[in-house]
Order: structure tokens, then sequence, then C-alpha cells
């Protein structure tokens, strides 16, 4: 196990930005309002949307400015698709769409049994062309991975190719499970932290992410 959970960090792109790590330590602390730690999600979705698409192909077409005619690179094929993991992933969304006004969005609701922790569809809905497009999944905690792993193989079923995933703190045997089953699919984060407690939560983590965005805890 320890020798698969190695190899799959080594797949992560941890993004150690000094704005990106010092809102997280906000996130963190357990006396952060509801409004605060919705603000500073959005925030952090907004610094990681720079992180994930930094690599998004370029095209070249010509403009006038005010005082001359020249060539200017401009974002090239088919916009994107944010695909947030409901309820916690709405809280990058707002951020990344404030970057990419023009990107598609994706709902994928999943609950995560309170016994098995399996990962439970109770609403998917993507774009009509979704499998032609980058897919960003957008889901705060990659503790299991089982809910993860269950949108990106609703993903696929549909005809994705081209999937990232963008959450903010991830566990170790979440990272093994989520590459034991999309190899191909790439992750971005925050922090990778220690582990699991027995109930499924990340350690030293933030608690529920959707319960602290939304007041519900």
């Amino acid at each position: 196990m320890e020798g698969a959970v190695a190899t799959a960090i080594e797949q992560v792109n941890v993004v150690r930005h000094p704005l990106v790590q010092h809102k997280l330590t906000l996130l963190r602390d357990k006396d952060r309002s509801t409004q605060g730690f919705r603000r500073l999600m959005n925030e952090i979705g907004m610094l990681l949307c720079y992180e994930v698409t930094r690599d998004l192909p370029l095209a070249t077409i010509t403009i006038e400015t005010p005082l001359a005619t020249m060539q200017a690179p401009i974002l090239a094929g088919k916009k994107l698709v944010f695909a947030p993991i409901l309820r916690a992933g709405e809280g990058f969304l707002e951020g990344m769409l404030t970057l990419v006004p023009s990107a598609r969005v994706a709902h994928i609701g999943l609950y995560r049994d309170p016994k098995t922790l399996a990962a439970v569809e109770y609403y998917f809905k993507a774009p009509p062309d979704v499998a032609e497009r980058l897919v960003i999944v957008l889901d705060p905690m990659l503790a299991t991975a089982n809910s993860a792993v269950a949108a990106v193989d609703r993903l696929k079923e549909c005809g994705c190719r081209e999937i990232r995933l963008v959450c903010l703190l991830a566990a170790p045997e979440g990272i093994a499970h989520f590459h034991g089953q999309h190899p191909d699919v790439p992750i971005w984060t925050a922090a990778v932290d220690s582990h699991l407690d027995e109930k499924g939560y990340i350690v030293p983590g933030l608690g529920d992410a959707g319960d602290r965005m939304f007041g519900t805890k």
C-alpha cells in the first residue's frame, strides 16, 4: 500500500503559491465564520483555476489596438466545462467562472453513504457536447475518493476523455484510490494531508467543507 501511495502522490500537482497556502490556513481554523469560509473558498477556487488552466492551448489572431495592428494570443478550441460535485464543489465554481465566464457547467450530485462511505448519485446534468471539451471536476475534499471516482466514471460514460480534478485537500489514501481507478486524470490540490480517520475524514483537514460553507452543522 505504501508504494502505491507514493507512486500516486508523484502524479499530483500541489499548488504552493503563498496566497493559496495563506488562505488555506484561514479556512482550516475551526472558528472561521460561514461567511468567511464561503468567501475564502471562492478566492482559492479562483487561484486554483489559474494553475489548472496554465497549459491551455492558444491560437493567434489579428487585432487592432488603439495604436497598431498586431498578432495576439487567444484561447484555442472549445471552452471548458466545470463539473462541481454537489454540494461542496460549488464553493469553487463562482471563482472559476469569474475567470472563465464562457465555460459550461456540469452538475454531479453525489452523497456519501454514512455506513459504507460509497458514493450514491442523485443528479447528473451536463452540456450535450461535454465529450468534446476539457472537463475540470471540482471536489474540495479528496478523502476516500469514492465521490471523485464515481464522478469521473460518469463523465467517461458520456465520452469525456480530457478530465482534470481540482481539490482543496487530499489524503494519501484518496489519491491512491483515485489514481488506481483513473491514472489518466491529473490532480491539482492545495495540500496533501496526513491520513484519514476511522470515519473517512481528512486529518488534520478542515472538517466537512459542505457543512462549513453552508452553515448546516
